[in-house]
């Protein structure tokens, strides 16, 4: 009898109201808000602008959001496309089933957009971003804690995850794959900022390592896994896509270092007009005329724009030089 496991929550939803606050998408904004504040973090140290990386994230998250739920769709079509199934269960985010390589395809892509449109290099971006990723996916593994999902083979060990009876899971204690995973992410984002540090990585390598020591946590943690999942010669898909996404991304390091070695030295290119950064320019005043200079300049002498002041009675009796009244300058 297993005297020590880890309890799980009796219900994924608290209703707040009318409002459920579901704790499988409270890891996932959550993780969201921590990618992007620790990777503002980092961007502004590379010398970047405070705010780029949230700007970017605008573009980056829902391209990531909709990439990782096609990927567990595609992958897992039986539970929403067979007989017995509802489809409209596809959309139903909230209840999980996101793929990480999905959210991580698609959301470069729109990373991509929202670099393309503040002119900076996505790789730069991605360095900047990669330990927040990894420190985001350890948050939100939690929300499958609360969905009671994606748990490992059965155990006894102290630290044990018990699981309840429900739909498609039977009662009893099981590897808690979500905390080993958890607890790996945290340990992927440390290496990639102590070895960003000791490095000095650049051009996407920073990425890169996140990605292929994720990959390399992922293949064994995936194998211990029993839930239902498409199987390649003997290995479930997720194991062998974690093994060649980790050859990419190493072959990636190797070559980028020989090709583009050390770090890039400007992350964000300084905005063409100065008004952008908010200072004070010549276009920030209306124009000012030549009366209006004339004046300005006058101030300072007690003299209007039109010359020195005169005394319309002088003027008048003022002789001329032919001996005539001198006449007021009509043009």
């Amino acid at each position: 009898m297993n005297l020590a496991f880890i309890p799980s929550p009796s219900t994924g939803v608290i209703e707040l109201g009318p409002i459920p606050l579901r704790g499988y998408a409270f890891c996932i904004i959550i993780g969201v808000f921590v990618a992007v504040w620790f990777g503002n973090k980092r961007w502004v140290a590379r010398g970047g602008k405070a705010g780029t990386v949230a700007d970017i994230a605008v573009w980056a998250v829902p391209f990531g959001l909709v990439g990782g739920r096609l990927y567990h769709v595609i992958t897992d079509y039986q539970l929403y496309f067979s007989d017995g199934e509802n489809w409209v269960d596809a959309f139903k985010i909230w209840e999980g089933g996101l793929g990480i390589w999905g959210a991580i395809a698609l959301g470069a892509v729109g990373a991509w957009i929202g670099c393309r449109r503040r002119g900076i290099p996505l790789p730069a971006w991605a360095d900047a971003l990669a330990p927040g990723i990894a420190f985001a996916q350890a948050i939100g593994r939690w929300g499958n804690w609360f969905n009671q999902e994606l748990y490992g083979k059965p155990t006894d060990v102290p630290w044990a995850l018990k699981i309840s009876e429900g739909t498609n899971r039977v009662a009893g204690t099981y590897h808690p794959t979500f905390l080993y995973e958890s607890l790996w992410c945290v340990g992927v984002a440390l290496l990639v900022i102590w070895a960003d540090r000791r490095f000095k990585l650049g051009h996407g390598r920073a990425f890169a390592l996140y990605v292929a020591a994720y990959c390399a946590g992922r293949g064994w943690i995936e194998y211990m896994r029993v839930d239902e999942a498409h199987h390649v010669l003997g290995l479930r898909l997720n194991v062998w896509t974690a093994i060649i996404v980790f050859v990419l991304a190493v072959t990636y390091i190797v070559i980028s270092a020989k090709v583009r070695p050390g770090r890039e030295e400007v992350v964000e290119p300084a905005p063409a007009d100065p008004a952008e950064d908010g200072g004070d320019t010549a276009t920030d005043a209306p124009a000012k005329t030549g009366e209006d200079t004339a004046d300005d300049a006058a101030a300072t002498t007690g003299e209007s724009a039109a010359g020195p002041e005169k005394d319309p009675v002088a003027e008048e009796q003022a002789p001329e030089a032919d001996g005539s009244p001198q006449k007021a300058d009509k043009s």
